[in-house]
């Protein structure tokens, strides 16, 4: 491999990878920001229900007759949970439900005794959602793929725009005292801070 073929090469990769992955960069950088300020962006919602069950479905020594698919479709059908169901889980006196997404997140508790339940419904809002995406908490295997792939075009896009800065003699030793300088700062504002 010659110079001009590693320039070439890393000039059409560092431009194509930059595009496609613009949208992706621009995403992480955004939720980066609203991620360390969430107080400020952040909207937290909290809202409680209380009410009963068919005592039916819950009412059994046998918990493995328990009607698990019945009660947790109430739920859904009747506060409109699009979350996945985290944790189900029977103990002797009570069963709890945890529904679990990007920015939500839905607790249930029933007491087998007398069919009674309280909901806790916690929403954090669209930046709240955007904020669990960047994270990947509670967002699925995909978009832990997605999370991955992201992470690795942004490696590439960071090395490439290194090797092209290689080949640009006027401005190569500028270039690489600015990321010198660049990573010292940041090491001192973690040591100092």
């Amino acid at each position: 491999m010659n110079k001009k073929w590693i320039a070439k090469w890393s000039r059409w990769l560092h431009i194509y990878l930059s595009m496609f992955s613009f949208i992706i960069v621009l995403f992480f950088s955004v939720t980066g920001l609203t991620l360390n300020h969430a107080d400020y962006f952040q909207k937290t919602t909290v809202k409680e229900y209380k009410g009963s069950i068919d005592s039916s479905w819950l009412n059994t020594k046998d918990t493995l007759k328990i009607k698990k698919l019945e009660i947790s479709e109430f739920f859904r059908n009747k506060y409109a949970i699009k979350a996945t169901l985290a944790d189900f889980r029977i103990d002797d006196h009570e069963i709890g439900l945890a529904y679990k997404g990007p920015g939500y997140e839905a607790s249930v508790f029933i007491d087998r005794e007398n069919a009674h339940y309280q909901l806790t419904e916690t929403n954090q809002g669209l930046i709240g959602f955007f904020n669990d995406l960047h994270k990947g908490r509670d967002t699925g295997k995909t978009w832990l793929w997605i999370i991955d792939i992201s992470a690795i075009l942004m490696t590439l896009i960071s090395l490439t725009g290194l090797v092209l800065l290689l080949f640009l003699k006027k401005r190569r030793n500028a270039g690489l005292l600015l990321a010198i300088v660049g990573l010292i700062v940041v090491i001192l504002f973690y040591w100092v801070f």
